[in-house]
């Protein structure tokens, strides 16, 4: 292990109860131990999921956070008695790791409860909503400190807690300690005065306009959270650790108006000052650890911080907050390994929490002691696989029901929360298998296929594997694209995988009866009846690097790739103008609401030029002509065009025999998961 990584690799107290290292597996909705958005009972894919992660190294881990009232059925968590005793049985395989527990307790979500379209159908229809009041009570899920709008929909506002409602809450989380505690658990953490949760928004100003005892003061803003933990430590004891998750500064403007980085504004929710004050006074009540990051739903990119914030975006705060508190602080949120190490060593903070990075590789705590870094499988912070709620102009929470009920799943690690489906099964009759194309779709079915057992041999029809994804992975930011990118090509020497290089396959016939699999991904759409279309650069042309533009850049498209490309454009000192025929930017669904609101966002603050429902007409030299939504020209000079409006499959003819499959954008234009995921299947039908 590197020298640098020690500080990780020390023990550290929580209260009276010793830590082995400073490596915190956060919580992630999705791996939980009593089930998500379904009736209670002891789970065993969030089981195994925490255990593989204790056994490889970690030092605390916390489960998904579970809602001591459940939002599916309204179940109370306290009531199920049989899965704390199927807890207490498992809990000594954890113990045997040297890995510590916490289970993350939540009140819930109240504003920010993620709202899909079927959700507004049954509030907005009275007799839908008093129907479905047994299975999901949206009144009482979403309601908050005081009445205010849901951040995914203008059709479920919030309506103000009552008092009892807040005592049977306080009461359960008592409850539920004592049973947790009981069963072997060591600690709990209280979900959250974070992220603009219910807790939190108790806390925040800008949504707190209570008159009661919860609300106006510093101290009533703050009792909901008091209370719960002195309830924990009647129920409990003094020396059962009780974590609180915690929000250093909201980074919040107003209601669904976040703060990016290095932006001036005026803060709407907990600014620093006030957080000292709040942690000092929390730590008072009986809080022994602050679990920290920043932000909150509406500037929901701190806390759950995609490729484009920067690394470590939350410590300088955190590293702040630690030097006026006396109890041990962890930080979250794009935590480079070698800075956190850094960090402990001199005292900036307790812990450094991570999330993400178990979901893409379960092992890479082990890979780092053994001094294998280039073998972990990177997170590529896309949110694709394990957060993807994504949020547009109209529509709410576009995410499938699959994928509400899943989260936790990773674009990158087909086998993570899945290995019910996914996992390697030798083969009984091993076989040459071709592959055309060497993208990752390729790459991933070969790396599959070689692990069960098969003989995989790729076709790559340029002098370099990676496919699309060398252009996708170029823009600056994109480091751990690039690292993923890396990862695959490890892979494929460490299998010793044939790869024929400059080899194009025309047709499958020419490789015999064996199965094969395409992989030869999509080609962009041409936008030929545009006047002047062939002036416009392809965007891989110029990811790439094969064409250069000008200072002022039209980029035709307001999906994700015609966003990341104007972010990169303006992080190069250029002149971007975004032209999109939707009524929003990346109106799609898989881009979650973290990623898409920064990009948004950033385009508004950096004045970038948006068109929005507008259409390309014609391209000229120095110039482009669009009609807008009611048919009026719009001039645009520029010195250069983008055509970044999307790609259509291109498979190889003679598909159709029973021994071809078809992986990836080929298939159906995706995104990295949807390549991954069905590079994996196929190889597993083989």
């Amino acid at each position: 292990m590197d020298k640098k990584l020690e500080p990780l690799f020390t023990p550290w107290k929580i209260g009276n109860l010793e830590i082995k290292n400073r490596i915190v597996l956060t919580s992630m909705g999705g791996t939980d131990l009593f089930g998500w958005m379904e009736p209670l009972h002891f789970d065993k894919a969030g089981a195994d999921f925490i255990l593989e992660v204790a056994r490889n190294n970690a030092g605390l881990v916390l489960p998904g956070c579970q809602p001591v009232y459940n939002p599916m059925l309204g179940q109370w968590l306290h009531t199920n008695k049989k899965m704390y005793n199927d807890l207490k049985k498992w809990l000594p395989q954890l113990h045997a790791t040297g890995a510590k527990l916490f289970v993350q307790l939540t009140a819930g979500f109240g504003r920010s409860f993620t709202i899909s379209p079927m959700m507004e159908k049954l509030y907005s229809n009275k007799f839908l909503r008093v129907a479905s009041k047994p299975f999901m009570d949206l009144d009482k899920i979403t309601a908050s400190a005081s009445p205010a709008p849901n951040r995914w929909s203008d059709k479920v506002p919030s309506r103000e807690m009552t008092k009892e409602e807040i005592q049977k809450y306080i009461d359960s989380f008592a409850q539920c300690s004592r049973l947790l505690k009981e069963a072997g658990v060591d600690g709990v953490e209280i979900h959250a005065v974070h992220e603009g949760y219910l807790l939190d928004q108790f806390t925040l100003k800008y949504v707190n306009h209570r008159t009661d005892e919860y609300g106006g003061s510093f101290e009533n803003r703050y009792r909901f959270p008091v209370e719960i933990v002195q309830a924990i430590k009647k129920e409990c004891g003094e020396d059962f650790p009780v974590s609180l998750r915690y929000s250093v500064v909201s980074k919040t403007k107003g209601f669904r108006r976040g703060a990016l980085p290095e932006e001036e504004y005026e803060e709407a929710g907990r600014d620093f000052e006030e957080s000292v004050r709040a942690a000092r006074y929390l730590k008072e009540a009986g809080y022994d650890m602050l679990n920290c990051d920043n932000g909150t739903y509406d500037a929901w990119y701190w806390a759950h911080p995609p490729i484009y914030m920067p690394e470590n975006c939350n410590l300088a705060d955190v590293e702040a907050l630690r030097k006026e508190v006396d109890i041990p602080v962890v930080c979250a949120g794009r935590m480079n390994v070698e800075t956190a190490a850094e960090s402990v060593a001199r005292g900036g903070i307790d812990g450094a929490g991570f999330a993400r990075n178990f979901l893409a590789d379960q092992q890479w705590v082990t890979k780092l002691m053994e001094g294998r870094k280039e073998d972990i499988r990177p997170c590529i912070l896309c949110h694709n696989g394990c957060f993807n709620m994504a949020h547009y102009k109209g529509v709410a929470n576009d995410q499938d029901l699959s994928d509400s009920l899943h989260l936790s799943r990773c674009a990158v690690n087909a086998e993570t929360m899945q290995k019910n489906k996914h996992y390697i099964k030798k083969t009984r009759k091993p076989q040459k298998v071709a592959i055309i194309g060497g993208g990752i779709g390729g790459m991933e079915a070969a790396r599959v296929l070689k692990l069960r057992g098969h003989e995989p041999v790729i076709y790559e029809k340029t002098g370099r594997l990676g496919g699309t994804f060398i252009p996708a992975s170029a823009e600056s930011y994109k480091g751990k694209l690039r690292d993923l990118l890396a990862w695959y090509l490890k892979q494929m020497k460490d299998l010793e995988i044939e790869v024929n290089l400059n080899y194009e396959i025309s047709s499958i016939q020419e490789l015999g009866e064996g199965p094969v699999i395409i992989a030869t991904g999509a080609t962009p759409v041409v936008l030929r009846k545009v006047s002047g279309h062939e002036k416009m650069i392809e965007a891989c042309d110029w990811l790439n690097g094969k064409k250069a533009v000008g200072e002022k850049v039209a980029v035709i498209g307001g999906g994700l790739t015609g966003c990341e490309i104007a972010y990169e454009l303006y992080l190069q000192g250029k002149q971007p103008v975004i032209v999109e025929m939707k009524d929003d930017l990346m109106p799609q669904k898989g881009v979650c609401l973290a990623n898409s609101s920064y990009l948004r966002e950033f385009f508004a603050w950096k004045q970038v030029p948006v068109y929005l429902q507008t259409t390309l007409k014609e391209v000229h030299d120095g110039k482009i002509l669009c009609a807008d939504k009611d048919g009026r020209d719009i001039e645009i000079p520029v010195d250069s065009v983008i055509s970044a409006v999307g790609y259509l499959p291109a498979p190889l003819s003679g598909q159709d025999r029973r021994n071809v499959y078809l992986v990836g954008d080929c298939k159906s234009v995706g995104n990295l998961r949807t390549v991954i995921w069905s590079a994996y299947e196929a190889a597993m039908k083989i």
